[in-house]
């Protein structure tokens, strides 16, 4: 936790807030943090400043707050994601909030299995949670929107053309013959499919809608690593 995050719900006065659960055990555990010491803190979807322990027990820690930084800008890219298996899940989502991406889309796909879809950890509550892993690794505050898509074909022909203009729709595929592009500055649509990769009739359904199809190189990499490497590609 490079970042204490505070729900606005932990803040007692303006200026103060109460902390309990599991922020209370990592700034006591992790940071050995004590009355009088300075960590580093944001609010959920708001600034960064500096969180002072004015007081810390075994059921809470007080502190007070000075915001006083804007949050790092987000990357320029919406990731549309084909459903990891859900223990891939929760990494995936901490990572993508950690690298700054603001929009995710999951989706259905032919390699998807249906019993995906019913995973506890599709909830709202542990979506929330994984993001704000990630941003607090990262020291960032604000939330990913974060969209779930059961049918593949609305979706991809219906929902998402008109988010498309003036931006660039990558598809990553292990088999396309273009690499993956580098250090791109224009705002970017990237499509990543299951492990295995999508399917030739989706392939060519996100052809149709004006994606091109690039790979990062020979190997076909896990969900989480392959996110990392695109993005460390891209930007």
């Amino acid at each position: 936790m490079n970042l204490v995050l505070l729900e606005p719900s932990n803040f007692i006065a303006e200026t103060r807030a109460r902390l309990q659960g599991r922020a209370l055990q990592h700034i006591r555990e992790v940071h050995r943090a004590n009355t009088g010491d300075t960590l580093r803190v944001g609010v959920v979807n708001g600034r960064i400043g500096r969180g002072t322990i004015e007081s810390i027990h075994s059921d809470a820690v007080e502190m007070s707050i000075k915001l006083d930084t804007d949050p790092p800008s987000p990357l320029p890219l919406r990731l549309i994601l084909a459903l990891p298996r859900p223990k891939v899940l929760n990494r995936t989502i901490a990572a993508a909030a950690s690298m700054g991406i603001r929009e995710i889309d999951l989706i259905n796909a032919w390699r998807v299995e249906k019993a995906y879809w019913e995973s506890p950890k599709l909830s709202e509550e542990n979506l929330r949670e994984q993001s704000i892993l990630g941003l607090e690794q990262a020291g960032d505050t604000v939330l990913p929107t974060i969209r779930l898509h059961k049918l593949f074909t609305p979706f991809v022909r219906e929902q998402l053309p008109p988010t498309l203009e003036g931006k660039r729709a990558l598809l990553a595929h292990p088999y396309a013959s273009e690499e993956m592009p580098r250090q791109v500055r224009d705002s970017i649509v990237l499509a990543v499919g299951p492990e295995g990769g999508f399917i030739d009739r989706e392939v060519e359904t996100f052809r149709e809608m004006g994606f091109s199809e690039v790979r990062l190189g020979p190997r076909i990499l896990r969900v989480e690593t392959a996110l990392a490497a695109l993005v460390g590609r891209l930007f």
